[in-house]
């Protein structure tokens, strides 16, 4: 990916001298007794041949044990990631339902909150279709749901398919949820949730015929390894869908976003525990370097841009502002930077994808 990625998760991100919106701000004030301590133990410090020492040291054990400093930045990121769906998960069921992903809409439609529920389904049922899924020979017996939720996706395909399938997700809540909706729907013989990590899938190579991530791609800091992973799983002959966020695709003039945007996918980070975005582009060649075949990619970000208007509609309700009052911080946090999902999205900056692809039997 190169240049055309780059890391948003830093602690960079949470430095008060950077441009901030009103809920970095409020992350700033929470976080200032800890950054005055900090400045009292540096200040503390009179040797400025101590403190140059202490930085040459640090930075050859960075260089040194780079593996392990990632492992840990990583662990950070995943614990943050669990936090926030432990936290918002149950609000989001009760007023959206079971499915944790954008709608499929037509174009410039007009919808009324009441039609969003049947958008996810479509979303669903479009994704399938562009990998043609639809196809009665390809119909998937075994399904994997990465990044699976509450496990909206994985019932919903369990039924259509008569498949069994296997939910993965960082979340505890959300894994005994999910579990605890397929006991109630008498599908438990047919589905099972457990909590497990995108990027090491507790699978064998070559189980699912059908190998599914809706929007879960955003929260991975490795992207080739979580492909490696999509492609290691799926069946000889199996179908991969990808559906997820995206920055835009850079043209052949570029090296990378501009700083503008930059900062504003920053931002986005900061909220949503995000880690390092890349382009659709970046994702077809990943693809191509696991020796996948079919790679079709489509940007259907005109298709999902009522979704998030939606969101922050249902969120203003008293229901819906009362409940995430109540949830916590990292849920504030991220209903606080809605609006920039909708900001990047009207620059073009952010892209709806969906990939899909087979593996070669």
């Amino acid at each position: 990916m190169g240049s055309q990625c780059y890391s948003a998760y830093s602690i960079q991100s949470l430095n008060p001298t950077c441009p901030s919106s009103s809920s970095s701000s409020v992350i700033f004030t929470l976080l200032k007794p800890q950054i005055h301590r900090r400045r009292i133990i540096t200040c503390c410090n009179s040797s400025r041949r101590r403190r140059r020492m202490a930085s040459v040291a640090a930075m050859n054990a960075v260089s040194s044990s780079s593996v392990e400093v990632g492992i840990q930045n990583q662990q950070e990121l995943k614990k943050g990631i669990a936090d926030l769906y432990d936290e918002s998960s149950g609000i989001w069921e009760d007023i959206w339902g079971d499915h944790m992903h954008h709608g499929y809409y037509e174009p410039k439609s007009s919808v009324e909150l009441s039609d969003h529920r049947a958008a996810q389904i479509r979303m669903i049922e479009q994704a399938l279709s562009f990998a043609a899924i639809s196809d009665p020979a390809k119909k998937p017996t075994s399904i994997v749901d990465v990044g699976c939720g509450i496990g909206g996706s994985s019932r919903y395909l369990a039924k259509k398919y008569g498949a069994t399938a296997k939910g993965i997700t960082l979340s505890p809540v959300q894994a005994e949820r999910a579990q605890a909706l397929a006991d109630a729907q008498g599908l438990g013989d047919k589905v099972s949730f457990q909590v497990a990590d995108a990027l090491n899938q507790p699978f064998p190579d070559g189980q699912f015929d059908l190998v599914w991530s809706m929007e879960s791609g955003e929260h991975m800091p490795n992207k080739e390894k979580f492909v490696g992973e999509l492609a290691r799983v799926a069946a000889p002959g199996g179908t991969i869908i990808l559906v997820t966020w995206c920055h835009r695709d850079l043209s052949p003039s570029e090296e990378s976003l501009t700083p503008e945007e930059k900062e504003l996918l920053n931002k986005i980070c900061k909220a949503f525990y995000l880690p390092a975005w890349c382009s659709t582009a970046d994702y077809v060649k990943l693809l191509q370097s696991n020796s996948l075949q079919d790679i079709k990619a489509e940007d259907w970000s005109e298709n999902v841009a009522p979704f998030w208007p939606a969101v922050i509609k249902s969120a203003l309700t008293w229901k819906g502002f009362t409940s995430v009052l109540r949830s916590g911080w990292k849920t504030i946090k991220a209903a606080l930077a809605m609006p920039l999902m909708i900001e990047g999205y009207k620059k073009g900056l952010i892209k709806f994808a969906i990939i899909t692809c087979r593996k070669p039997e």
